[in-house]
């Protein structure tokens, strides 16, 4: 089977009913798309309208570029940004509505010099902004034990934390995602490691939010971000992970300037998740700026 070149960025927008339907897009509306990835949820707006405008973000340029041929025919509607979307120097009540979904892109997954799967043999790189210096590699083979454990814990919930980073200072330096997912894996007792979960699964999450600072990232990006709404515009966050999810509801409960839509988070149905596996683990906030 043949490799996924750099143009393969396809993006299908989890839960893009839901999201589309909750920003309530209006003709002559702005909108942020603070995680274009393939183009996919901007799609779905610019689909109910192509009298708005959008600021689309991506801190990987291969998903601008591939947002950019997919959203090709409404190119008048779009602004693209190369970066962080903690980073964007947005002005006060600059939107009518701001979304982001927080999810690994397939692409990313599947093209394996990006480093962030262990299905595939390839550097340990886990950027998302290849401008950025840290990888991986670099946490892995130059962090103490004790810094190693705490990543795996905190990013990555893994209850063997602190024995997966004794066996990683024993055996370093690692070089690829194969190595480092071996000898996390021998941490495990062998019934362990043929389970439906990969026993690297965690320390791989762990790993690429601490390279990436996504979990900061984040935070700065909910409290800016609700700066940039004007009033009555809504906030919509699909996230992937436990750790996500909870930084999103408890800004949306602390937050005095917004007004929560969504009291729990809505979640994929039946249809959309065997459609779809990946939206199975996908969760979608909304608020509404006051």
């Amino acid at each position: 089977m043949d490799r996924p070149n750099e143009t393969e960025f396809a993006h299908i927008p989890v839960l893009g009913t839901e999201l589309v339907g909750g920003l309530q897009v209006r003709p002559g509306g702005v909108y942020l798309d603070a995680t274009v990835g393939g183009g996919g949820h901007s799609l779905l707006l610019l689909q109910q309208s192509d009298r708005i405008e959008i600021m689309a973000i991506d801190r990987d340029e291969m998903a601008l570029q591939a947002a950019r041929q997919t959203l090709a025919k409404y190119a008048h509607c779009l602004t693209f940004w190369h970066g962080n979307f903690a980073e964007y120097p947005g002005t006060a009540e600059q939107f009518d509505g701001i979304m982001t979904d927080l999810g690994v892109s397939s692409a990313q997954l599947d093209i394996p010099e990006r480093g962030f799967s262990f299905r595939h043999e390839a550097p340990l790189d886990m950027r998302m902004d290849r401008r950025q210096e840290l990888t991986a590699a670099d946490l892995v083979n130059h962090s103490d034990e004790r810094e190693l454990a705490d990543i795996f814990y905190h990013y990555g919930e893994e209850r063997l934390s602190r024995r997966i980073a004794r066996r990683i200072v024993e055996n370093r330096p690692f070089e690829t995602t194969t190595e480092l997912a071996r000898t996390v894996a021998s941490c495990y007792p062998p019934r362990a490691r043929h389970g439906r979960i990969h026993p690297a699964t965690r320390v791989f999450q762990a790993l690429r939010i601490a390279v990436n600072a996504e979990l900061s990232g984040l935070e700065q990006f909910l409290d800016r971000a609700t700066e940039w709404l004007k009033p009555g515009g809504v906030l919509g966050i699909i996230s992937f992970h436990s750790l996500e999810d909870r930084c999103v509801k408890h800004y949306f409960k602390g937050c005095d300037r917004l007004e929560i839509i969504t009291k729990k988070p809505i979640t994929a149905g039946e249809e959309e998740t065997r459609n779809n596996p990946r939206s199975r683990s996908a969760k979608l906030r909304l608020a509404r700026r006051r």
